[in-house]
């Protein structure tokens, strides 16, 4: 092991996180932070990492960016066929995860996800920049391909076919994870952290404190 890397050790000392501050339901404190970290305007604040896993087995990780979130749950957009598409058809649970580095906090979110209508996906498509909409249609994601030109070749194919109204396609749309389980995390100093849980306990929320 390289002693440089051994040796990298940061202080905690930013916050605190105490179960009579938090809020009542997990909803209410994830936009309370949520809220914090596109104040303090973190680069990309809402970027979450999303872990399913697979018939096989075997976990994976990628980063996506949130779109929304209510009371009904976490929402993102992706190609149904990627990686992450086919693990979630077979199996339905998945875990987020948001790192706000800047203000030493972690959200971590688990709960089963499902499909997002079709009207609401078409809305979202629709307010998504031309590039990306065609980006949509061109890109086999997950897949392997030759080169980079396979990609750019697509691109210009659906360019020229929908010119500036690509509908979306069949393949393309929108999750949305319905929590039952969350972690706040606040880092504090000592390694003493603030870990602050709800659990969905026959419809209502159980807040304890975790060990850090």
């Amino acid at each position: 092991m390289d002693p440089k890397i051994a040796d990298l050790r940061k202080s905690y000392e930013r916050a605190e996180l105490d179960e009579s501050a938090s809020a009542d339901l997990p909803i209410q404190q994830f936009a309370s932070w949520f809220q914090q970290a596109l104040d303090a305007k973190l680069p990309e604040p809402n970027a979450m990492t999303l872990a399913t896993v697979g018939a096989d087995g075997r976990p994976s990780t990628r980063i996506v960016l949130v779109k929304g979130f209510d009371q009904q749950g976490i929402v993102w957009y992706t190609n149904f066929h990627s990686r992450k598409g086919r693990e979630l058809e077979g199996n339905r649970f998945a875990a987020l995860q948001f790192h706000w580095v800047e203000l030493e906090r972690v959200v971590r979110i688990e709960g089963a996800v499902h499909q997002v209508d079709a009207a609401q996906a078409d809305a979202y498509f629709a307010s998504r920049p031309l590039d990306s909409r065609l980006g949509a249609w061109a890109s086999p994601q997950s897949q392997v391909i030759s080169s980079r030109a396979v990609l750019v070749a697509s691109a210009a194919r659906y360019a020229a076919q929908f010119a500036l109204s690509p509908p979306r396609p069949a393949h393309w749309g929108g999750y949305c994870l319905v929590p039952d389980r969350w972690e706040f995390w606040q880092g504090r100093k000592s390694r003493l952290h603030d870990r602050i849980s709800y659990r969905n306990v026959d419809g209502h929320w159980l807040r304890e404190r975790l060990a850090p």
